[in-house]
């Protein structure tokens, strides 16, 4: 019987294009996702945009465009890394979807019936790039460390609140509940600091008159809803929630069957999804999250990257020049699961030599080659090595991705070795070379299905080159640059 299993992205905003950082995340996302389909497991994964908020609305004015015009326009180049980078997503929820719209307002109105929220006066400083409130002790020389260039605003007006102050030890009962809840675990750790240190009441809301663009606040035409009260509901509007608990008989139930899910996040996002969120769903009677994993930033050089330096890089120009997989590669091979990694055009191209060219896509090719030299037929199972598949699953059991590819190359690398050392292309007779080959092609196809869930176009290439009896050669995989 399938196990139902819900993975879920953050929603970028879609104020500037897709950049690197974010194509880490959803090939990381893709990647488990692929992975837990092969394990039998019937799943549903989710991304899509964030589309309300304060910055949205001025780059929107910036362009002359209406708001929901600006953001169709932008919502599409995300969607279009579905093709470019072989994701296999299921949903690519929009938050300006009226379904979205409809259930912050349903969420707004049970945390209402709560007692958690409320209106205030209130005054604070505000950063428009992350969408937050800054108290002191997060500034930097009185600015937001993610944003150094921005210049912090001031707000200063009436607003909702929600009762965030309410739930301090309800969260830490559900961290203590469960050592991996938060990974890794430095990460739970420090949400958990950041807990017991108090929480502070937060605004989710913006007065209309000032800032138009967002979800109608139920029964108050003068407020729209604060971007992260509203877009953090996503990961369940997206399975139709609360619909779904209404729906018809023989419709599936997606809220019901997948939640609670699997949420990936950058270490920017830690409070927000660990804590606030978490919180939301308290307060609506919902079941908390069923895990999140907290992932590192790509820098460039060991600096972050940025427009000014030059040093940002376009995902749509990698895969153009490289091909998907090879970007692929790079994103789960070479940055760590949940730390900082750096991002090169000299380590990518090493590591496309290296691993892609010279490793995978010459191991291919000179047995290819060798097989349909002197036409020797081969009959190979059609099924993984389970010594590798038992090591690609212990990786990424903790998402260690680096891991499970590098089991993946050690196997590939005794093809190498079986074949320096016999030397068939020496060989004098067929059944000879046959002897060698024929064993060096079934690891080549148990290699090709175990990278199924990291390189999806090199895996189904390989496992229909070498699933014939007579094997062909084919167009390099990966051509040396």
């Amino acid at each position: 019987m399938p196990k139902p299993f819900y993975i879920t992205t953050t929603l970028p905003y879609v104020n500037a294009s897709p950049h690197i950082g974010f194509a880490l995340e959803m090939v990381q996302a893709d990647a488990i996702a692929r992975f837990r389909r092969s394990q039998g497991d019937e799943v549903f994964f989710n991304t899509g945009t964030d589309e309300h908020g304060l910055k949205i609305y001025r780059k929107a004015r910036e362009a002359g465009m209406d708001p929901q015009k600006y953001t169709d326009a932008h919502a599409k180049r995300f969607d279009d890394l579905r093709a470019a980078l072989h994701l296999s997503y299921d949903a690519f929820i929009r938050t300006t979807d009226p379904r979205h719209k409809a259930a912050a307002q349903e969420f707004w109105k049970r945390c209402d019936a709560n007692g958690d929220i409320y209106k205030k006066n209130y005054s604070i400083k505000y950063c428009v790039g992350c969408e937050l409130e800054k108290t002191e002790s997060e500034l930097v020389r009185l600015k937001c460390p993610l944003h150094p260039d921005a210049e912090l605003e001031s707000i200063e007006e009436e607003n909702y609140f929600f009762r965030f102050s309410k739930y301090q030890e309800p969260l830490l009962k559900l961290y203590e509940s469960s050592n991996d809840f938060v990974v890794p675990a430095h990460r739970l750790k420090e949400i958990t600091e950041f807990v017991k240190g108090g929480l502070e009441d937060f605004s989710i809301s913006r007065l209309k008159e000032k800032m138009p663009w967002g979800v109608p606040v139920p029964g108050d035409s003068e407020h729209v809803m604060y971007v992260w009260f509203d877009a953090l509901i996503n990961y369940i509007s997206t399975l139709g929630w609360p619909a779904s608990a209404k729906a018809p008989a023989g419709k599936p139930d997606n809220f019901k069957k997948f939640w609670p899910g699997v949420q990936i996040a950058g270490k920017d996002n830690l409070r927000q999804q660990a804590a606030m969120w978490q919180a939301m769903l308290l307060s609506a009677g919902l079941p908390n999250s069923k895990q999140i994993l907290i992932h590192g930033f790509i820098t460039s050089g060991g600096r972050k990257m940025s427009k000014s330096s030059g040093t940002v890089i376009d995902p749509f120009e990698m895969v153009e020049t490289y091909g998907t997989d090879a970007v692929r590669y790079y994103l789960l091979a070479e940055i760590p699961p949940f730390e900082d990694g750096d991002f090169t055009m000299e380590k990518f191209k090493q590591r496309y030599n290296g691993d892609l060219a010279n490793g995978l896509g010459n191991a291919v090719s000179r047995v290819a080659s060798l097989l349909e030299k002197d036409s020797i037929a081969i009959s190979i199972k059609k099924g993984s090595d389970e010594k590798l598949a038992a090591a690609v699953k212990k990786a990424m059991e903790t998402y260690q991705f680096n891991e499970a590819l590098s089991a993946i190359w050690r196997e590939l690398a005794r093809v190498d070795e079986a074949l320096a050392e016999s030397k068939p292309w020496d060989m004098e007779s067929a059944s000879e070379k046959k002897a060698v080959l024929e064993p060096a092609s079934q690891r080549i196809l148990n290699v090709a299905i175990a990278l199924e869930p990291f390189l999806p176009n090199a895996s189904a290439a390989i496992a229909a080159q070498f699933g014939a009896k007579q094997v062909a050669k084919a167009a390099p995989l990966f051509p040396r640059v």
